[in-house]
């Protein structure tokens, strides 16, 4: 464990965009959290108003009050997920506040306080510290896909989502635990900043990530757990999900952590994607055609493929080099009428 904590959520613990801090009043292994800042909900206390079961976790309206309920802590954890990571400005007094006063402090956001010339100089003034979660690793020191995973004798489970903010990590901790319970052995993949955040011991930050390192950084996570502590079983938690328009999806986790398993977690009150009213769940896109490339086949084998490969799917499917795109056109027309000739 690295300290005590006070979590800055201002304006926003109970909804989607207090998620870290959510994460952090339910589990941690980091820190031991002493209090939340929420001028919006002070008084109350932190299980209760999220999941109606007290935490011991007093929400405060400032880090003065916490400072005076709770004693002074370790570290100011930023606990507000921003889309796009932006630090919201109502945090910034409370941050400065605990640089001034020598807590250090950890963020997860995207916009790096480090960075930011305030903050960074309060910093060396007091000698407190600051960790950006998603500060990426040297190139030198992050990892292709190498094929090791088929390594791995153990059985990998994947938590995706229909949506993001619906509760995959929550989900792949309990998972881990009720596994861990039951005597089975164990391990999640963190994926993103909470989970660092909640002491994951394997993980990385997805999202913050070189596109071209994301399966590789998820299979080298994958490979070291099994390596350093043989599981029966390896949860990786999902991100975004598979549609979403604005954060990245599972297709790197699939990709990278190969599970034969998949746990799909669903908020079945939402109509729209998270932060996106105007993007219906699960978009507007369905697959009308199925289009081959036919290297290594003859032209008859190429044909008998597509025959096959249709009749199975349900769909049209064609070799657009050696056969033309006309089915993939017709079936564009079919969606959409305004095509026709």
């Amino acid at each position: 464990m690295d300290g005590t904590a006070v979590v800055l959520c201002e304006g926003m613990f109970g909804e989607t965009g207090g998620k870290t801090a959510h994460g952090l009043v339910r589990h941690t292994a980091r820190y031991s959290v002493r209090a939340v800042i929420d001028s919006t909900l002070a008084g109350r206390d932190a299980g209760e108003t999220l999941d109606d079961k007290a935490a011991g976790i007093p929400i405060v309206a400032d880090l003065q009050e916490a400072l005076r309920a709770t004693g002074r802590p370790d570290y100011l954890v930023v606990g507000v997920a921003t889309h796009g990571g932006v630090l919201p400005a109502a945090c910034r007094p409370a941050i400065a506040a605990a640089l001034r006063a020598g807590i250090h402090v950890d963020s997860g956001l995207h916009q790096f306080i480090g960075d930011d010339p305030e903050f960074a100089a309060l910093a060396r003034e007091s000698g407190a510290r600051i960790r950006d979660v998603r500060r990426t690793p040297p190139r030198d020191q992050m990892h292709p896909f190498t094929g090791a995973i088929h390594e791995v004798d153990a059985l990998r489970v994947a938590v995706l989502g229909t949506d993001s903010g619906v509760g995959k990590r929550t989900t792949a901790v309990r998972l881990v635990q009720g596994l861990l319970e039951g005597g089975t052995g164990a391990v999640m993949i963190g994926t993103g900043q909470t989970a660092w955040m909640q002491g994951a011991r394997y993980g990385l930050i997805l999202d913050s990530l070189v596109n071209d390192f994301v399966s590789g950084e998820i299979e080298h996570q994958v490979v070291r757990a099994f390596r350093d502590e043989g599981p029966d079983v390896i949860v990786v938690e999902g991100q975004g999900c598979l549609t979403h328009p604005a954060y990245p999806g599972g297709f790197e986790i699939l990709a990278g952590a190969q599970p034969q398993a998949v746990v799909l977690q669903h908020a079945p009150a939402r109509t729209c994607y998270d932060d996106w009213p105007a993007f219906p769940l699960a978009g507007p896109a369905r697959v009308v055609a199925v289009t081959l490339s036919s290297h290594g086949l003859a032209p008859d084998e190429s044909r008998a493929a597509a025959a096959r490969i249709g009749g199975e799917m349900g769909l049209p499917c064609c070799d657009p080099l050696r056969d033309g795109v006309e089915p993939v056109i017709e079936a564009l027309r079919r969606l959409a009428p305004r095509l026709r000739r």
